[in-house]
């Protein structure tokens, strides 16, 4: 679903992707992890179009999104469900209205077909009833829920997840987590995950993807990723400080 060859990108002298390229299986859960400023965020800006690389290829089911432009580029983030870190919903909105604002701006549907998605994707994560409350009236957890509702209610091909546990209690990542995996298994979106929370992305995910000094360092399945012999992923597991032997 998701091709990434040679992606280059820095800013001004701060060189931040490297020559990066990654493969991204149609139905997976792919986790990026690294260290925090390594450029995850700015590899999933790449993949949704936010960011425009200085050289290299993305590859969205075939057809290369770094040149379009658009109507051409929006017509591929149609395919997306983006839940962004923090969760950025509207505090003005209720629940309801946050997760209906992509069904308003992207496919201007009316107002009972509206209603009756909006109303699925809130049951999906468990937040039946909850539709006219404001997001400051309810916990963090449920915030993240509306967040993935809000991103699912489009019925997107692929959802891109930056951070969406940051902030919340290990009870509440376990919770967040099996329920990004149990829509998963129901809905069958292509999804990558950037995360820090090891190691409880590796009960996750079909693809584990170290990204270190602007290039991935190792990708593959998460216990092949946890036996690796790679010294800089391993470090990483462990929680270890980095210094200059990998550098």
């Amino acid at each position: 679903m998701i091709s990434v060859h040679g992606l280059t990108k820095s800013f001004g002298r701060q060189p931040v992707l490297r020559e990066l390229s990654l493969e991204v299986a149609t139905g997976s859960i792919t986790v990026i992890i690294g260290r925090s400023g390594g450029g995850k965020s700015v590899f999933l800006k790449h993949l949704i179009g936010l960011l425009r690389p200085d050289a290299g290829r993305i590859l969205i089911d075939g057809v290369d999104i770094t040149g379009l432009r658009g109507g051409a580029l929006d017509e591929i983030r149609r395919r997306y469900g983006v839940v962004f870190q923090g969760g950025a919903l509207f505090d003005s909105l209720s629940c309801h209205e946050n997760v209906a604002f992509p069904l308003r701006e992207k496919l201007r549907l009316p107002p009972d077909e509206i209603l009756k998605r909006v109303e699925g994707a809130l049951g999906q994560v468990g937040l039946e009833g909850m539709g006219a409350k404001l997001p400051g009236e309810i916990s963090g957890g449920m915030r993240k829920r509306v967040a993935i509702a809000r991103a699912l209610v489009t019925e997107p091909e692929i959802v891109f997840f930056d951070e969406p546990t940051t902030g919340l209690d290990p009870v509440l990542v376990n919770t967040i987590h099996h329920l990004i995996l149990d829509l998963h298994r129901r809905l069958h979106f292509t999804a990558v995950m950037v995360s820090h929370e090891i190691p409880e992305i590796f009960e996750i995910a079909d693809t584990v993807a170290m990204l270190h000094e602007g290039r991935i360092a190792e990708a593959g399945p998460p216990a092949a990723i946890q036996a690796s012999q790679n010294r800089v992923v391993q470090k990483f597991i462990r929680g270890e400080p980095d210094n200059s032997e990998e550098r």
